[in-house]
C-alpha cells in the first residue's frame, strides 16, 4: 500500500502542468472512445483536480456543490455534458470537436 500511495503522489506530481494535464486527459478521452470506460475518464479529471488544489478548490472555482463533484466524478458518476463542461472549464480547458482521420470516417 505504503508503493501504492508513493506512486500516487509521484503521478499527480506529474499532472501539475497544464500540458501534461492537458496530454493526460486527451490520452483518457482517447481510451474512452475505445471502450466506453466511463469510469476511468471521470478518474483521469479527478486526478488532474487533484493536482490542482482538489474538489474543494475546483468546486470554488467552478461554483458547483463540492458533493456534488464528488458524486458526478464517481466510478458510478454520470455527470450532463453541462456538469462536464464546467469543471473542464474550471480545471482550464474546454470542450472541442475535431474531425475523425478520412479513414475513420
Amino acid at each position: 500500500m505504503k508503493n501504492l500511495k508513493k506512486f500516487r503522489e509521484y503521478h499527480i506530481g506529474k499532472l501539475n502542468t497544464k500540458k501534461a494535464a492537458k496530454i493526460y486527459l486527451e490520452v483518457a478521452l482517447e481510451e474512452y472512445e475505445k471502450d466506453q470506460d466511463k469510469a476511468s475518464f471521470l478518474q483521469a479529471i479527478r486526478d488532474v483536480a487533484e493536482a490542482q488544489g482538489g474538489l474543494s478548490r475546483l468546486s470554488e472555482r467552478t461554483l458547483l456543490n463540492r458533493q456534488n463533484l464528488y458524486k458526478a466524478l464517481s466510478a458510478k458518476g454520470n455527470p450532463t455534458i453541462e456538469t462536464v463542461g464546467a469543471i473542464l472549464q474550471g480545471l482550464g480547458f474546454r470542450l472541442s470537436i475535431q474531425s475523425l482521420s478520412k479513414s475513420a470516417a
